[in-house]
Formats: structure tokens, sequence, C-alpha cells
């Protein structure tokens, strides 16, 4: 038996190393829990990997995609009936383990948490890692007792994925949110749709700036490290909490310890690929009490298995906004 996914070769070898291919059902590791690919997405992670513009994929052959939302349609594991459904991100599938991209996949029983019954398979893949890893940042703000009543959340590379997850977010749980953007066209986008109070020009943090500045908010998200982050740390008011899940600018961090001895600033930094299961089960659960009485915003396109190298060219060249959900099916 074989089904259809997109399956990558080593492009040093191969010069056609991504294709959409009917691969044999014997190339999945036999892991305890089989499922039916409902949904997956295309991420900016993902569209490196298929382009191989980036050295995401660490064996090869391998299929690609770091998202996945399925049906259990065989299990060892009695935690996994079939039938149930269920969400994958992380855990290194689409970079060490066959992926999401495909109509089935393979996993590990830890790997997977149960999808609630106010998220839709739909809306499960709209959210995927973008979301999950803002909403786990947003999960650290509030286990630092960063309330709305302590003042503004600076959230930085809030058009992108993790930043328009984190944006709405916050605004939902009554944050005035200060959306850092280097879109121009942004302003209805951020505000209107995503309920962020004001926007802050990208360009006023992306430089190297003085290691202690005027405290400006209560906590921030930063989605985009090297500069940012510095400047971001340099102005958040005393006791403050900066959480750290992206890396957009650049890896380097020149900062001092100034902020951090002088106003008793926290960095934390998010992790969503090997979090902890009891982490993922909360962040899901917080999604599924704010869609009982709200909907999401984030605009999206649905397209299919046969899309998704036009649709990763796309990604790579900016020409996408909002999330690239994939009907594998």
């Amino acid at each position: 038996m074989t089904f259809n996914a997109l399956w990558l070769t080593d492009p040093k070898i191969d010069k056609n190393s991504a294709t959409l291919s009917a691969v044999d059902e014997t190339t999945l590791a036999h892991l305890p829990v089989t499922l039916r690919v409902l949904y997956s997405s295309l991420n900016y992670k993902d569209a490196l990997a298929l382009r191989a513009k980036a050295p995401v994929i660490r064996q090869f052959p391998l299929i690609p995609g770091i998202d996945m939302i399925g049906e259990v349609i065989a299990s060892e594991s009695t935690q996994w009936p079939i039938g149930k459904l269920a969400v994958v991100t992380g855990w290194g599938i689409g970079e060490q383990y066959h992926g999401g991209l495909a109509e089935k996949f393979s996993a590990k029983a830890e790997w997977l948490t149960a999808l609630p019954e106010e998220i839709s398979a739909l809306n499960a893949a709209l959210i995927g890692t973008a979301g999950l890893t803002a909403m786990l940042a947003v999960l650290q703000l509030d286990q630092q007792g960063i309330t709305p009543e302590r003042g503004p959340i600076a959230v930085s590379g809030a058009s992108g994925g993790v930043g328009s997850f984190s944006t709405w977010i916050l605004a939902q749980l009554g944050y005035e949110v200060i959306a850092i953007s280097g879109d121009r066209h942004a302003e209805e986008y951020l505000i209107k749709t995503l309920g962020a109070r004001s926007i802050l020009p990208r360009s006023e943090l992306s430089e190297s700036g003085k290691k202690l500045q005027a405290e400006r908010w209560a906590g921030a998200i930063d989605c985009v490290g090297s500069h940012t982050l510095a400047n971001l740390l340099a102005a958040t008011q005393r006791n403050g909490t900066v959480v750290a899940c992206g890396m957009a600018q650049g890896l380097e961090l020149t900062t001092s310890v100034a902020p951090f001895i002088l106003r008793s600033i926290r960095l934390v930094g998010v992790d969503s690929v090997y979090c902890e299961v009891a982490q993922r089960h909360a962040a899901w659960q917080r999604f599924a009490a704010l869609l009982s009485r709200s909907s999401l915003p984030i605009p999206y396109q649905t397209i299919k298995l046969d899309q998704v190298m036009e649709f990763a060219d796309r990604l790579l060249e900016g020409n996408v906004r909002g999330r690239i959900v994939v009907q594998t099916t």
C-alpha cells in the first residue's frame, strides 16, 4: 500500500530533491500510533526545507512538515484509541522524523496532544506551531505575574505568524498591546483585526541602542532576537518580563546586566519543539477557552499537497500573508 507525501532527497545528490510521490507504507517507522492526516500547514521552516535554503533536514530521505492534525487509524497505545483526533507539533517531525505533509503519519504516543472539542481540525492546523509558540509565550508572562493591570505588552514581529497570534491572544485577555512591525500597511490588520492598541515601527528597535532606556512596557514577547530583543529589555519596566521565542533578526544578543540588576527584569525563553507534554496540554486548553467565545481572526488559505511547492516559493519571497493550511486528503 502507498500514500501520497512530499518526499525530500538530499539536494546535494538530486537536483529534483522535493517531489510529490507515492510512498510505500513500510517507509514509515514502526511507531505505536498511525494516523490519517487531515491537515498540515506550511511554515517558513518547511519552505526552507523544501527549497534547500537552510539545513533544516537532519537526514534524507524525509517527509517534511512540522505540524500534523490527524485521526488515529491504528494504535498499540491504550491512550490513543482508533478514531481519536490528535495534534502533533515539534518533537523533530519534519526534521529528523517523517512529518505531516503526507496522507499518513506514524508517531510515538507522547508526541500526540488530544484535540479539545472546542477546536476543529482546521483551526488546529491554523494554530499549529506558530500559535502554540505564541500561547506558550503568553503563559510565561502570566506565570511571571505580568497581568493586564501591570501595563502594556510589546510584541515584536507582530505581523508574522507567532507575532500575530501573540497580539490576538493578549488582546483577547485584556492586555494593551504595542505591536512592533515593519509593515507600513499593517494598521488595519494589527489594530482592527487582531486588537493591538498601537503600532511601533520596527526601525525604532532594530538598531543598537542604549543598554538602559526609559521604561515603556511591563513585558514583551520577542519574535526576532538581536538588537530588537536588547532594546526591548532596555525599555522594560521594573520587575517586568521579556519572553524570547524567535530569531528572525539574528541569533546574537548584545546587551548588559543593567536591566537585570537595576530593574530586576526577567528574560525567559520558549521552546515549542521539545516543551513538556503538560505545557502543550495547557496551551491547547487555553486556546479552547478563547475559541469558546471568539473565532480566530488570523487570515489563511487552504491548499492541497500538489500546491505546496508553489506556495513554498511564495512564502520565501514574502508574498503570503497569514497562515497556509494544507488539506492532505
